[in-house]
């Protein structure tokens, strides 16, 4: 297997540039203890913030080094889960979508790298203000929730930034990279390393009812969408500018421009989308994947996915060396 070393693997004493997305439900403790063992991060989803829920996937992760992230707007209705984190010594603990401020002298007290997640400049600079150790440069390609900017401008605009700002902070690119050519095009635009959600989620590890990875397998990239009516039917109050990427399915179909109506029948829709989900419903509620699904074409381990990515980013690069070399 080929390895790739840059400062991020260097800083976070790993084999490979690849850290697993700490999806919400679906990123538990097996799946970031297998991408771990296979030479990457695994970060434990910490999603909206559920003790036990915690409790148990650190139990799945076993004594494996995995990291763990945060909802951050969600975890402030909760703080005291971040403490419980930190107690297991985590390798990592990533803030997303909010102001990482309340929490991020916790996090420096406990000696614990901190990284943030970012769909703006503006984001960035809040993020180095706070001392984070790695910015996430997160596009809208990305399934789940996110913003507007594309990862393939905005990934080597923050690298710019910083090493202007700040050149000790590491970048990971986010956002439609499942396979590697996506982390090797990220290492070109002057990334240390991936946070990979999507192709993760497409693991046999990850928490995915399996009628929910049968769509991605035979979803293409264009048979996503960004939309606030997941969040409306789970009664999850998303600050602005959020919005979650899930599949365009028949749920999207339905209340497509009716936002309004859904909010008014809420009492009644939201267990029924409860129900739906649970049961791996594909078109009664969302099913959470990003752009890059029509990439993906079966369900792997996790630590086959580390494997892949790694070796044809290597041989990418390579080839790329080549043309260079005329």
């Amino acid at each position: 297997m080929a390895r790739l070393a840059t400062r991020l693997t260097e800083r976070l004493g790993i084999e490979h540039p690849i850290l697993s997305a700490p999806m919400a439900l679906a990123g538990g403790g097996a799946l970031a203890a297998t991408v771990t063992r296979a030479g990457g991060l695994g970060l434990i989803g910490g999603g909206y913030g559920d003790g036990a829920w915690l409790t148990t996937q650190y139990a799945a992760a076993g004594n494996t080094r995995t990291g763990c992230g945060f909802i951050t707007w969600s975890l402030a209705k909760q703080p005291h889960l971040l403490g419980d984190v930190l107690a297991r010594q985590p390798a990592a603990l990533m803030l997303s979508f909010g102001d990482p401020t309340p929490f991020a002298g916790e996090i420096a007290t406990a000696g614990v790298p901190l990284i943030c997640q970012c769909q703006s400049l503006a984001h960035v600079r809040t993020a180095l203000e706070v001392g984070a150790a790695i910015i996430v440069a997160q596009g809208a390609e990305a399934g789940g929730h996110g913003h507007s900017r594309g990862t393939l401008p905005f990934v080597p605009e923050v690298a710019d930034l910083l090493a202007r700002e700040s050149p000790d902070t590491l970048l990971l690119a986010a956002g439609g990279i499942a396979d590697g050519r996506g982390l090797a095009a990220a290492l070109m635009l002057g990334a240390d390393g991936v946070l990979v959600g999507t192709r993760f989620w497409a693991s046999r590890e990850a928490l995915v009812h399996p009628n929910h990875h049968a769509v991605a397998v035979a979803a293409t990239g264009d048979q996503t969408v960004r939309s606030a009516l997941p969040d409306i039917a789970r009664r999850l109050d998303w600050p602005k500018p959020f919005d979650i990427r899930v599949s365009d399915n028949a749920f999207i179909a339905t209340w497509r421009g009716r936002e309004a109506e859904l909010r008014a029948a809420i009492e009644e829709e939201a267990p029924a989308y409860r129900e739906a989900f649970m049961a791996g419903d594909p078109d009664k509620a969302a099913v959470v994947f990003g752009e890059a699904a029509g990439l993906i074409s079966d369900i792997p381990s996790a630590g086959e996915i580390v494997t892949r990515m790694v070796d044809e980013a290597a041989e990418r690069l390579k080839t790329g060396a080549r043309l260079a070399a005329g």
